[in-house]
């Protein structure tokens, strides 16, 4: 699995013009599912994400995670987005490949898998 996570103040994503997820102060994620990925990649990564101290403590220091700032922003929460480019292979001729990525109902699986266990760990997960 492969993901590129951003801090934001405020992420939506919308389709054909209707809101499909949404969160305030959080984590976006996109979520790129790769060929033989499984379920301890979910687990492990959805683990690591939640647990990244990348927002700031008093201090002004990067030193706190998303769980560590849902108590004082209960908006707080991870907005995972499936995003298969992020498996593209651009090394050859000019079109990229995708071979790397995994199947779409392999992917879907394992990115619903993901969103569970945000939300399993107490977490918002809005999907998108």
């Amino acid at each position: 699995m492969k993901a590129v996570v951003q801090r934001v103040l405020d992420a939506a994503v919308t389709v054909e013009g209707r809101v499909r997820g949404g969160i305030e102060t959080g984590l976006l994620v996109y979520l790129g599912v790769a060929r033989g990925d499984g379920i301890e990649d979910s687990r492990w990564l959805a683990e690591k994400i939640v647990n990244l101290r990348i927002f700031n403590d008093t201090e002004g220091r990067m030193n706190l995670s998303l769980k560590d700032i849902v108590p004082s922003v209960k908006t707080a929460g991870v907005l995972a987005v499936s995003q298969f480019t992020l498996l593209a292979d651009p090394r050859k001729g000019r079109r990229p490949s995708y071979d790397g990525a995994a199947p779409p109902e392999e992917a879907e699986a394992l990115y619903e898998d993901f969103v569970r266990r945000v939300r399993e760990g107490g977490l918002l997960c809005e999907s998108g």
